[in-house]
């Protein structure tokens, strides 16, 4: 797998591939966008460009979130497209080996298990490993309908 930024979203654990990163950077409020998802927090201008902010909490039916000055917002890449991710704070980079990722139990319909590729077990916490690509095609697709 590779190196991981880990961070937290109501006191969960979870990861992102760090060559997905690009910038970490301190919660600003976003201007919201009219008959957005609901998950859509609005955009912000990132040096000229316009960066759609996105509440993870929420995408991941961990209700919503209520950021503040203690927020974050980590600006990734997904093919071709910057997002914008609001959690509650980063933590650290680990890294984990492809053989340390557990699928992810089968539960019933676990609507955040499809965003996910799996579970790690890092010393003595667990880190949920999100599928970016899965993040932003759902998005995609709820967008266009």
């Amino acid at each position: 797998m590779g190196q991981l930024i880990t961070f937290e979203i109501g006191g969960r654990q979870l990861g992102i591939d760090i060559m997905a990163v690009r910038e970490i950077r301190a919660w600003s409020p976003a201007t919201p966008l009219p008959n957005a998802p609901a998950h859509v927090g609005g955009v912000l201008n990132l040096r000229g460009v316009i960066l759609p902010v996105m509440d993870l909490r929420q995408q991941l039916g961990w209700g919503k979130a209520d950021p503040d000055g203690r927020h974050v917002i980590i600006v990734i890449r997904v093919g071709e497209h910057l997002r914008g991710l609001v959690v509650d704070a980063v933590n650290d980079i680990v890294t984990i080996a492809a053989e340390d990722i557990q699928p992810i139990p089968e539960v019933g319909a676990a609507v955040s298990a499809r965003y996910l590729l799996g579970i790690a077990n890092h010393g003595d916490r667990l880190i949920m490993i999100m599928d970016l690509d899965r993040l932003d095609s759902s998005e995609a697709a709820q967008e266009a309908a």
